[in-house]
């Protein structure tokens, strides 16, 4: 992925991580994307350098039964990208996530 192109898909996906949705499930319930969009084009977006990726301590995850997360945030690369994509697609001006406040950390 350069940076002279970015799908749709992928920039409501940064549009999301921009909004502090941070994990994949995350994404897909905000997105309505399924995982095998989301999985494959945040893999792309950490290898290209817009998020970075971190899993969680295996302990957090056993404790809450269920297993580990890993969560994305945007690089300044990533921010760079989704405004210039924000600009190319106006449709992302006008989605649910433009118009909200980001999510609030848990």
């Amino acid at each position: 992925m350069n940076k002279s192109y970015l799908s749709y898909t992928a920039a409501v996906i940064l549009q999301t991580l921009d909004h502090g949705y941070q994990y994949g499930f995350d994404i897909m319930d905000v997105t309505g994307l399924p995982s095998g969009t989301v999985y494959p084009a945040l893999r792309r977006l950490e290898e290209n350098g817009y998020v970075k990726g971190q899993w969680e301590k295996q302990a957090i995850a056993q404790k809450e039964q269920r297993p580990p997360r890993k969560y994305y945030e945007l690089t300044k690369a990533g921010k760079a990208l989704l405004a210039e994509a924000v600009a190319r697609y106006r449709l992302l001006e006008q989605s649910p996530l433009a118009t909200n406040q980001p999510k609030e950390a848990e």
